[in-house]
């Protein structure tokens, strides 16, 4: 079910979409802000080395117009997931949780609340009995020597916890690639209720950085989630393949049933 922003029970697990990664998660009584990505249409990300691209899209709101947060999950540091924007409007006493070379850098531009995540490292966010523990796990950015051009990347699952029992399990892609041994992430932290994929096909130099749409069907087979809600996709000119690649996949297999797309602004349920 989508409905727009600001509607809805305020303990129904939901994400409003802003724009390329940048999400809301409403999970219990934590709001989570992901990847925050505030340039306006025709503005460059800067990605490293020299590399750059100009945002397509227009995001649906400023950090001036975000609700409290309970914390920021910054998959890695890339200029189309933590922008100037961000850096110049975010409160940086409010906690992120990202990898361990993002959050030295955060750290120095005075967000004092970072902290970095090794791969299966956990934290945990508390809040009138709920807690939830956010787990740090695999992603792989590009493919084998080309991994040194772009940073370290994590995902994530966040797992909603309600007294003694999980309520919610939530799966954050972060921009990594498919692979096989992704299978360890529901092995080791269990079933998922939701997925959120990071798509778009993104091409750095020729190399495929982040999934097509067959990577993501794929990846939805291994981890089986009860339903997937795509991301990051059409937003900058570097994405190469734009979400019907996905879910024309899916539907092709059999599996579309599985999706929810959200468009900018929209709030959709993660149950």
């Amino acid at each position: 079910m989508t409905t727009p922003a600001g509607a809805g029970g305020p303990e129904a697990p939901s994400l409003e979409f802003i724009g390329t990664a940048t999400t809301l998660l409403r999970l219990g009584p934590f709001t989570l802000l992901t990847d925050p990505n505030f340039l306006h249409r025709g503005q460059r990300a800067y990605l490293g080395r020299g590399l750059w691209s100009k945002r397509l899209t227009e995001p649906s709101t400023q950090p001036g117009g975000l609700p409290e947060l309970t914390a920021v999950l910054l998959s890695h540091l890339h200029g189309d997931h933590f922008d100037r924007v961000a850096r110049r409007g975010l409160d940086r006493s409010v906690p992120v949780l990202t990898t361990p070379a993002a959050a030295r850098r955060l750290h120095r531009w005075g967000f004092s609340g970072s902290y970095g995540l090794e791969t299966w490292e956990s934290s945990e966010l508390l809040s009138d009995g709920w807690s939830l523990r956010v787990t740090a796990v695999p992603g792989v950015h590009a493919p084998g020597p080309a991994r040194p051009l772009l940073p370290t990347v994590m995902g994530s699952v966040l797992e909603l916890r309600r007294g003694d029992g999980p309520v919610h399990r939530t799966y954050v892609s972060g921009d990594t690639l498919f692979r096989p041994w992704l299978r360890e992430v529901v092995e080791r932290t269990g079933p998922l209720d939701a997925a959120v994929l990071h798509l778009g096909g993104t091409r750095v130099l020729g190399l495929l950085v982040t999934m097509d749409g067959q990577q993501g069907a794929d990846l939805v087979d291994l981890l089986d989630p009860a339903l997937t809600v795509p991301v990051h996709h059409d937003d900058y000119g570097v994405f190469r393949s734009p979400l019907t690649d996905f879910t024309d996949e899916l539907a092709r297999r059999g599996d579309q049933h599985r999706v929810r797309v959200v468009r900018r602004a929209e709030r959709v349920e993660l149950v």
